[in-house]
């Protein structure tokens, strides 16, 4: 006997798990969480300043950019949850390669990183020379996926915290969230074992608080 397919769709905003929902979607399969940091001005200047804190080991800044995203990611998974009322949502933890999230050369990169400088009280130099060192021959099989949340645990962190703590709060409003969070680029029991830990230690400590 044969059964219908069911559908799932690609999402990464509010509007779009809407259409996607009207259009018969029984949940949404993949939320590219990278996406939305390039949705707005101010959500990549938040990455790139966490970013170039972490490589230049500046906390305040780092601690500072991250709550920054935090808010911006509680506010978009708020918003797909609350589209997929009842459905599941698969949400994947940030996967490209940090140098995506910066401009390559010219005078876009001069700029940023004569802003960053100022903030992290550094010299211009100093921060175009760690960025520029992001930068990967071959980024496809580089530092990114699972790999960069295992190195900079606080990253997954952040968007276990964002994607907890918008389901607990549309819950008080009487949506169902059903969120799945996908660790990108898995190669080893070990890697997958490694960021578990730290997304199952935030999502226990948050549905505790609640």
């Amino acid at each position: 006997l044969s059964s219908p397919t069911g559908c799932l769709a690609n999402a990464d905003t509010a509007e779009d798990a809407n259409v996607a929902r009207n259009n018969g979607a029984e949940g949404i399969g993949l939320t590219r969480t990278e996406h939305m940091f390039f949705s707005s001005a101010k959500r990549i200047a938040a990455i790139r300043r966490m970013i170039a804190a972490s490589e230049l080991q500046s906390e305040q800044v780092r601690v500072q950019a991250l709550q920054e995203l935090v808010g911006y990611q509680r506010e978009d998974f708020e918003g797909i949850f609350k589209a997929m009322d009842g459905l599941p949502v698969t949400i994947r933890l940030l996967d490209p390669p940090l140098h995506e999230f910066l401009p390559h050369e010219g005078a876009a990169l001069d700029n940023l990183c004569a802003e960053l400088a100022k903030e992290l009280k550094v010299k211009d130099d100093q921060v175009k020379a760690r960025l520029q060192a992001l930068h990967e021959a071959n980024p496809m099989m580089g530092f990114r996926g699972c790999r960069l949340g295992i190195v900079h645990p606080e990253i997954t962190e952040m968007q276990v915290k964002a994607i907890i703590s918008a389901a607990i709060n549309v819950g008080k409003t009487g949506v169902l969230a059903d969120p799945h969070i996908m660790v990108p680029l898995v190669g080893t029991f070990e890697e997958l074992k490694l960021q578990k830990e730290v997304a199952q230690a935030i999502a226990d400590k948050l549905i505790e608080e609640s």
